[in-house]
């Protein structure tokens, strides 16, 4: 079992950086699926730091679960983006 909570580092990295991507999409969508892929490598994050009792890590993943909840909620739907959006203006 120990081996097994060990290696949940390698997939909460990898969430880690798609979510990243994601989230500096232009896309509402993609934006807002990265922000639940981060909260997946927040829970991730979290039980490797109570493995390994990293508790600072912990405290900040549950920093970073509250501001990509705050994303979530500040993320438009997908359809409702703004007109003219990433456009230049004529």
């Amino acid at each position: 079992m120990d081996d097994w909570l060990g290696l949940l580092q390698w997939p909460a990295f990898a969430a880690s950086v798609l979510a990243a991507w994601l989230v500096a999409s232009t896309h509402s969508a993609r934006r807002n699926a990265g922000f639940w892929i981060f909260l997946g490598s927040n829970v991730l994050w979290l039980a490797w730091g109570w493995h390994t009792r990293a508790w600072a890590l912990m405290a900040l993943q549950c920093c970073l679960a509250a501001m990509n909840v705050r994303g979530l909620w500040k993320t438009e739907p997908a359809g409702e983006e703004k007109e003219g959006a990433g456009k230049e203006a004529a």
